[in-house]
């Protein structure tokens, strides 16, 4: 189970990229990797069809490493490290390391 799944925001702690904050949009849990939002922009070519008239050079997001990215926590409004505890009836929650709150 990996402690970074879609909807999470994130912070960039290697690379290019280094310190910018984004909300995951895809987790590719067998490649190790995740694409973020506004983070690790590329150019692609696009060429001109009928469905897209204008065509051109676009900017897309590019899937970063998992180990890259550091947890956000919204109660420390910081990255930090995150863990699993066993709430209830062997329900797993993630927690903040530092304020031990869900997140």
């Amino acid at each position: 189970m990996l402690k970074i799944r879609k909807g999470d925001t994130v912070q960039v702690t290697k690379g290019k990229d280094n310190g910018k904050r984004g909300k995951i949009l895809a987790v590719f849990a067998e490649e190790n990797r995740a694409l973020v939002e506004g983070v690790n922009m590329l150019k692609k070519h696009k060429r001109r069809t009928q469905t897209d008239q204008q065509g051109g050079i676009v900017s897309v997001e590019a899937p970063l490493q998992i180990s890259n990215l550091m947890l956000i926590c919204k109660q420390c409004n910081a990255p930090k490290r995150s863990g699993f505890v066993v709430a209830g009836k062997k329900q797993k929650e993630r927690i903040c390391k530092t304020c031990k709150e869900v997140i």
